[in-house]
């Protein structure tokens, strides 16, 4: 049998899950100098630590043993902001989710006027899985516009607008329920930019009067009460394991992929 005080991990990755930080910004801290494995600074990220055993700090602080992650979907309501808690003391996800034992955090983010799906977890790694940008998740919103906007052009938002001097990736932009004054827009998207489905509508004169998010690569929100939250079902949490593996391997820098073997007779190329 493995004795847990001897198991180790790479000290970046355990800071990941510890919930301190990112896995990119862990390593800046360790980087930087501000880890200490048993009182001393240790500046590779790589570095392996017994996570049980090896009494390890940032900044002067302990990080507590890991609680068992716990991974949760919330309806996030409009008018709450997507922070544990607000300096302006406007209602926060925080707020919604002091209730959970493991302190779960939102995995991204949603404007304060857009509502629906919001995965919250303790689980570092798959934050930073979920926010990289080479990752490409699915996201799904529906989205209430103003008047009846021209099918050429969603058609053009899809094949991307400039943004900020850059233009937006590919996306589908259909219409989902059509009303006598207002449409319901179906948007799904692969990227994530501050505000980036009104800005995209507002390019073409296109308002938005009301924004909900449905889906998040695997994950539905279904008929989730605004407000409310659910813990994930082993069912969901193995798709979403699963869809971020999947993920990982088509994105896999090419370099890392195993090489092909030479045909025998053919120099290569």
């Amino acid at each position: 049998m493995t004795d847990p005080l001897q198991s180790e991990e790479r000290l970046n990755r355990f800071l990941a899950r510890a919930g301190v930080a990112s896995r990119r910004e862990a390593d800046r801290l360790i980087q930087d100098g501000r880890v200490t494995v048993n009182g001393a600074a240790v500046h590779e990220p790589g570095a392996r630590v017994r996570p049980e055993a090896d009494a390890i700090k940032v900044d002067g602080k302990r990080i507590a043993r890991i609680p068992p992650p716990v991974y949760i979907l919330l309806n996030k309501p409009r008018g709450v902001v997507s922070t544990m808690e607000d300096p302006q003391g406007r209602p926060s996800v925080g707020d919604l989710l002091k209730a959970i034992p493991g302190k779960p955090v939102p995995a991204g983010r949603l404007d304060y006027d857009t509502e629906g799906l919001l995965f919250c977890t303790n689980d570092g790694e798959m934050v930073n899985r979920l926010l990289h940008p080479r990752y490409h998740v699915r996201k799904v919103y529906h989205a209430k516009v103003k008047g009846i906007p021209e099918s050429q052009a969603l058609a053009r938002i899809a094949a991307g607008v400039v943004l900020d001097g850059r233009k937006t990736q590919p996306a589908q932009v259909s219409f989902l329920k059509m009303g006598q004054r207002n449409v319901w827009l179906k948007v799904i998207l692969y990227e994530g930019r501050k505000h980036q489905i009104k800005r995209m509508l507002a390019t073409y004169g296109i308002t938005v009067i009301k924004l909900v998010r449905v889906a998040l690569g695997p994950l539905s929100l279904g008929h989730l009460p605004a407000g409310a939250w659910r813990k994930l079902r082993p069912d969901e949490l193995a798709r979403l394991q699963k869809y971020l593996a999947e993920l990982d391997k088509a994105r896999r820098p090419f370099h890392n992929r195993p090489k092909k073997a030479m045909t025998r007779g053919r120099a290569a190329r």
